[in-house]
């Protein structure tokens, strides 16, 4: 199976999306995906982009993405935090992840970057494992924490 990794452009909004909202439903969480193709296009291939992202191609077809952006960290500076490699579950086990992710800590490199972030499920046993190769450290001290649209509006000041 041939697989191009390239940067994305806006016409692959679509098949990101459609790779989204099959990762929500692979995280049990279908109803979840808020995000919709104009803020993709908009969010990623604007004037202004808030996120970048590498497609893997295989046979024609959007087979997986790795989405990321450039974040500071107080104690670290500059670096990387991955918001997800999603790769379409027809084409899993074909080396279309690692790939991905290779991409993107080269990005990470070439900017001489101190780190990269992510999160993983602590259930996704296959996604833990494909970490681990990498000599991932995966944390048990740090809490996700979250303020969702319905809590911020109940926000006054």
């Amino acid at each position: 199976m041939k697989i191009v990794i390239r940067k994305a452009v806006k016409k692959d909004a679509p098949g990101i999306l459609r790779l989204i909202k099959e990762l929500a439903d692979y995280e049990k969480a279908p109803g979840e995906v808020q995000v919709t193709l104009k803020e993709l296009e908009r969010d990623g291939f604007g004037k202004n982009p808030a996120f970048k992202v590498f497609v893997a191609e295989t046979e024609g077809k959007l087979a997986g993405i790795a989405l990321y952006y450039f974040k500071y960290s107080t104690w670290k500076g500059r670096s990387i935090y991955l918001d997800d490699i999603i790769v379409s579950q027809k084409y899993r086990r074909n080396g279309i992840g690692g790939k991905l992710f290779e991409e993107v800590i080269k990005v990470a490199k070439a900017k001489g970057l101190r780190k990269i972030d992510w999160q993983v499920l602590n259930w996704n046993k296959p996604a833990i494992a494909f970490y681990k190769k990498y000599n991932s450290v995966i944390s048990h001290e740090w809490l996700n924490v979250t303020l969702y649209e319905k809590q911020l509006a109940k926000l006054k000041f």
